[in-house]
């Protein structure tokens, strides 16, 4: 391999969320495909990260896509199903994660996978990139996609990127700050968090956890006062009674002079290291505060670098340098239009968010304008679009971006950062790589509407460029409204729904295929405390008999008949329960 020089269709440097994603589209469009990831797993915050509970793109109707044919493997393969913790609805072994991605690349005989190298040089000819230079070997590709997690290749290829805030004047959000201040300069970007992973032992006395230098109990005082002990470990509960530790309230988020994550590599490396102290010092309060009951779950992550196993292999990082691209995604670009449920449509969507915008500074409670909203008995999060433009250089050719680094500002970032969107901007970025290889175009020249068509009829995971709240992927009506608003973007209904009739047949459908042994069958009653905020005794079965529980759905015609019950109705359910969240997971519903 040493001196080596390949050569590709499509290049994706960086084995992420993003990138892991971009790569097996491309190479499943047919594109002879290199992917070089510096871990020895891919997936990146799904899995190499440790971030195993992800956030958004929860509703049936928004799992489309390669984030759909994840959660659908994950359900196969996790033991004990994905009804675990409560900060998300999908919580499970970062292995199994791991597992899926590396059994979906050995499936494409021609997607190359390279790993353990980082990028050290990009070719150019003229404003065009050509190729990059690794440690051990070159690789010359037609198109190459940036998925580092911090923009790596856009410093080396000096294309334009943003680092740090942007202030109201520069893109109008009430969000941002007026004037730089305190809080901008200390925390330019957000915080990572080093994820570890920790255990129930039960009986047995679990193996005790050494401080690390830098130990300050202090940091971490009140840590979950607000939430209980139990509720706490519940928050990223995982099977086999193991703990995501990711919690941001004086816990192991760590921004200590975080800009020098793009320094140099000795200044990134001396900030990952504080990280990692951080988030060992974390465990170690936890183990004492909570007793030897509870220690590292050793063996989950690769051990490297004398690490433990407990420890996710990098940061999870929440963002990284942001590329100048042709549109900027902005605040306004995620909110609810005025009156409506949904985000304003971009014309070039290729991919879909709904997540919150959440915003990471050690210490400091920062305010948004909001974005959520109550829907299946919870909150969630107004729908918004993700345009092809924000993935595409100014100034560069032969270059795309798919992670965390795409056009967005920083306000924005905190609500296009999470896992679902990044996973459905990689699919989208491979997607259009390989079609401008077959092409023979620029990205920046590709027609949007053969990628969202492109997008819309994959034969193994159609993605949706739409955002409609009641269409599920397996609705026959699912493929005329994607296009119909893509033909009339002026009538998109800012309610997120079209005029067609609910799919009650999914339910019986499911019996037929025995999907029906995921569920439970419940008898009780029907109560209503506010809109959108239901419970439920339990009448049968016996074992949970005069017990309440909140009613939650991710499905859109569950959602419709939870609005329109009777409070004390008596009602039968079927679904599942989710006991760190304490609430029932509605399947179906019969009165």
């Amino acid at each position: 391999m040493v001196n080596q020089t390949y050569t590709a269709d499509v290049l994706v440097v960086g084995g992420g969320t993003g990138g892991t994603a971009a790569a097996i589209q491309a190479a499943r469009r047919g594109a002879k495909t290199i992917l070089v990831s510096e871990f020895s797993w891919l997936g990146g915050m799904l899995t190499s990260a440790g971030v195993s509970a992800p956030d958004g793109n929860e509703l049936e109707a928004f799992q489309t896509g390669l984030w759909g044919a994840f959660l659908q493997e994950l359900q196969q393969r996790q033991a004990g199903g994905l009804d675990n913790s409560w900060v998300s609805f999908f919580s499970y072994d970062p292995r199994v994660g791991a597992e899926i991605f590396a059994d979906w690349v050995r499936e494409l005989p021609n997607l190359l996978w390279i790993s353990g190298y980082v990028p050290l040089e990009v070719f150019q000819e003229g404003d065009c990139i050509t190729g990059v230079r690794f440690a051990d070997f070159t690789i010359k590709a037609q198109v190459t996609l940036d998925a580092t997690e911090l923009g790596d290749l856009l410093a080396l290829a000096d294309t334009s990127y943003r680092w740090g805030w942007e202030l109201q004047s520069e893109f109008g959000e009430i969000s941002a700050p007026a004037d730089f201040n305190y809080l901008t300069e200390k925390y330019p970007v957000q915080a990572p968090t080093w994820v570890v992973v920790m255990q129930d032992y039960g009986e047995t006395v679990a193996p005790e956890i050494p401080p690390a230098p830098n130990y300050d109990p202090s940091l971490f005082a009140d840590a979950w006062d607000d939430y209980g002990a139990e509720n706490f470990l519940n928050y990223g509960r995982l099977p086999g009674n193991r703990f995501m530790i990711n919690w941001p309230i004086h816990g192991n988020d760590y921004g200590e002079g975080v800009g020098r994550l793009i320094e140099s590599e000795s200044a990134r490396r001396n900030f990952q290291r504080e990280s990692l102290w951080h988030s060992q010092n974390f465990a170690y309060f936890i183990q004492d505060q909570f007793g030897r009951r509870y220690g590292l779950a050793n063996g989950i992550f690769p051990q490297i670098q004398n690490q433990t196993g407990a420890c996710a292999l990098h940061p999870y990082y929440r963002e990284s340098r942001r590329l100048v691209g042709l549109t900027t995604i902005r605040e306004q670009d995620i909110l609810p239009v005025a009156g409506g449920s949904v985000a304003a449509l971009n014309i070039d969507a290729i991919a879909i968010g709904n997540y919150a915008n959440d915003h990471h500074y050690p210490g400091v409670k920062f305010d948004l304008q909001p974005k959520s909203i109550r829907w299946g008995g919870r909150w969630t999060g107004t729908p918004f679009t993700i345009p092809y433009r924000c993935l595409i250089p100014v100034e560069t050719d032969g270059l795309l971006v798919c992670e965390k680094n795409i056009s967005v500002s920083h306000i924005a970032n905190g609500a296009t950062r999470l896992q679902p969107v990044v996973m459905g901007i990689g699919q989208a970025a491979g997607m259009a790589a390989a079609i401008c290889v077959e092409l023979n175009c620029q990205p920046r020249d590709l027609p949007v509407r053969v990628l969202q068509t492109a997008l819309l009829l994959d034969k193994i995971a159609p993605a949706a460029v739409i955002p409609l709240f009641n269409l599920s992927p397996t609705n026959t009506n699912w493929l005329h409204w994607q296009r119909y608003y893509l033909d009339h973007p002026e009538a998109y209904p800012c309610s997120g729904y079209c005029p067609v009739d609910f799919d009650y047949q999914y339910f019986y459908d499911s019996i037929k295929t025995g999907q029906e042994q995921h569920f439970n069958w419940f008898k009780g009653i029907f109560h209503r405390l506010d809109q959108q905020d239901y419970r439920f005794t339990i009448m049968i079965p016996a074992s949970y008999k005069d017990q309440i529980w909140q009613l939650v759905t991710l499905r859109s015609h569950i959602n419709e008949q939870l609005q329109s019950l009777s409070h004390g109705q008596k009602i039968n359910i079927w679904g599942r329960l989710n006991h760190a969240g304490h609430w029932l997971l509605v399947e179906n519903t019969h009165c």
